[in-house]
């Protein structure tokens, strides 16, 4: 068995894993990475047609945008996914095909391409954390893995090898429930690589740090008589900071364009996501007239020009949308506003640009707060405890950063851990 990197490890974005041999072979992710017009994985034509399968773990661009691509190269078979990953795809496909245009680029395949898709869900063959075959040669388990709404690791066994994919993993969200790998059956003892995100690489902070940096510098700006903008995803961690916000600072007022509140309805509609004591909390957000819903622009306009110390939400986390433009051209009016960036920024965004101004330059304050999505060091350091000592990939963070985690880890004793980039291959 081998396994060959298409994308996704040494750099974040364009998440693509190829595993196989000469009788079988699958894809793990395939998805873009936003640089320029666009960076798509190193796909060999050649093997998409053979390809067994392919399998999404989750609906963000970085491992889901290329999958139509694989159709025009000929592949005639399933995506593997959740039912609630594949309802969310119209929106992410849409999104990414406005952003290549505004770079004046052109898709690599069209609307054709992505009504071939065919999907299958992987809940209808198995609950979590249960092995189901889905060929003669193919058996999976698969579990919750806290990313965002419909995200799954895959615990994959083929041709009686068996290969651990964690996919995009936290186990700190507030609204989202993970599944832990080991409480798989028989846990990851007989696993012989892994593919694990290691995408805050050396960090060491949890959720409680992160938050109250967060809240800190929230407090600061609004006490200097600022508005705070948080430009978040569609759905995830969105709805979590929302929520988190309005419990934080009850008599500030709170501004949320209205598709992020939509997607707070969807999440309320999927408990099977969601950690069991949450429920409540969002029942009563959604139901409590807390939040300015923010409909068009006339309103969002209006609603601005009243200047007062608030918190805004808009849809789009790297500011590269019309909309997180024009709050920009707003709040860099005055200095005491500030802009919260609680994710990843990619090379060539607005919010890239912003942070390489200075302060006078910009007009207003801008600050990098992550919001936990992903794995850090402590993370790290405990999946792979639940691994026997096999190879085991470290990917989503750049090549420098991965290496600096991979030594400190060899230094306490794990020597069976790779820094690698696309193009290499893995032999299982």
């Amino acid at each position: 068995m081998q396994l060959n990197i298409w994308g996704g490890a040494g750099e974040h974005g364009r998440s693509c894993y190829w595993i196989g041999n000469e009788s079988t072979s699958i894809l793990l992710d395939c998805g873009v990475k936003r640089e320029g017009c666009g960076a798509y994985p190193y796909v060999d034509p050649s093997m998409v047609s053979r390809l067994d399968a392919v399998f999404l773990s989750h609906a963000h661009e970085d491992h889901s945008i290329a999958i139509p691509l694989l159709y025009k190269l000929g592949y005639q078979g399933k995506v593997w996914t959740t039912r609630i990953t594949a309802e969310q795809l119209p929106t992410y496909y849409a999104a990414w095909g406005n952003y290549v245009r505004q770079q004046g680029g052109v898709l690599p395949y069209d609307q054709a391409d992505i009504a071939r898709i065919e999907f299958a869900y992987v809940e209808d063959h198995a609950p979590s954390l249960q092995w189901t075959e889905l060929f003669p040669k193919l058996r999976i388990c698969w579990g919750r893995s806290g990313h965002m709404l419909g995200s799954i690791w895959l615990l994959l066994e083929m041709d009686g090898q068996q290969i651990f994919y964690s996919g995009d993993y936290s186990e700190e969200s507030l609204l989202l429930r993970a599944d832990s790998p080991k409480d798989a059956p028989k846990g990851l003892t007989d696993v012989e690589a892994a593919v694990i995100d290691a995408a805050y690489s050396m960090d060491t902070d949890g959720q409680t740090e992160k938050l109250e940096q967060l809240y800190a510098t929230t407090d600061a700006i609004l006490a200097a008589g600022g508005q705070v903008l948080l430009p978040v995803p569609v759905s995830g961690r969105g709805q979590e900071l929302i929520l988190l916000m309005q419990q934080r600072f009850p008599e500030i007022p709170i501004r949320v364009e209205q598709e992020l509140l939509l997607a707070m309805e969807h999440m309320i509609q999927q408990p099977q996501w969601l950690n069991p004591d949450i429920f409540r909390t969002l029942a009563d957000a959604l139901s409590s007239s807390r939040y300015t819903v923010i409909q068009n622009e006339s309103q969002r306009t209006a609603v601005m020009e009243e200047a007062k110390p608030s918190i805004w939400f808009t849809s789009d986390g790297m500011m590269q949308s019309a909309k997180s433009q024009w709050y920009y051209e707003k709040l860099r009016s005055h200095p005491s506003n500030g802009i919260i960036i609680t994710g990843h920024v990619a090379k060539g965004t607005l919010a890239q640009r912003l942070f390489h101004m200075n302060e006078e330059e910009r007009g207003c304050q801008m600050f990098l707060i992550r919001y936990k999505i992903h794995q850090g060091l402590p993370d790290v350091r405990r999946m792979i405890s639940y691994l026997p000592k096999i190879p085991t990939l470290l990917v989503h963070a750049p090549k420098s950063d991965t290496d600096i985690l991979l030594e400190h880890l060899k230094s306490e004793g794990h020597h069976h851990l790779l820094s690698l980039t696309y193009g290499d291959r893995l032999e299982i």
